[in-house]
């Protein structure tokens, strides 16, 4: 198995959301793990969020299933259960096919880091329950895009 030099996987920054809903998440980081490895089937991702900085909108996903695993820092989980707290050690995962909104923020004083692995499901879609935006199907073949919930696009 060929080793993962992290310091040269391709790296990533933003957000694809469209105005407004960008803003919380415009300054997350991300090494590509999977990409680095050849990997098709899911990706694995290295995420680094700076004090106020989210991982996201909350959402959810028709399909594809998520594992988070803390690397440092200290972040907040936020579902439709409510908030817990993630310091390093924590791990937290959502399956697909469950509409239970997630979403971690960085409300800390410091740089907060955690691994991310998702499946990669073409007939993926999902909802975020907090604003009005939902995404379609298509994401890995260049198609898929952000949408109003009433499916006029943005």
């Amino acid at each position: 198995m060929p080793k993962i030099n992290v310091s040269e996987a391709p790296e990533g920054s933003g957000s694809r959301y469209p105005a407004p809903f960008d803003k919380p998440c415009v300054d997350r980081r991300w090494r590509r793990l999977g990409e680095a490895a050849g990997l098709t089937q899911f990706g694995v991702n290295v995420v680094t969020l700076k004090p106020g900085v989210w991982s996201s909108q909350r959402h959810w996903h028709s399909h594809e299933d998520e594992f988070v695993y803390m690397l440092e820092g200290e972040l907040v989980l936020v579902t439709d259960a409510g908030e817990e707290t993630l310091v390093p050690g924590d791990a937290a995962g959502f399956k697909g096919g469950v509409e239970d909104g997630h979403c971690l923020q960085n409300r800390s004083e410091r740089d907060a880091r955690f691994l991310v692995v998702g499946s990669r499901v073409a007939e993926d879609y999902g909802e975020y329950p907090d604003i009005d935006l939902k995404f379609t199907a298509g994401r890995y073949s260049g198609g898929g895009g952000y949408f109003h919930k009433d499916g006029t696009p943005y």
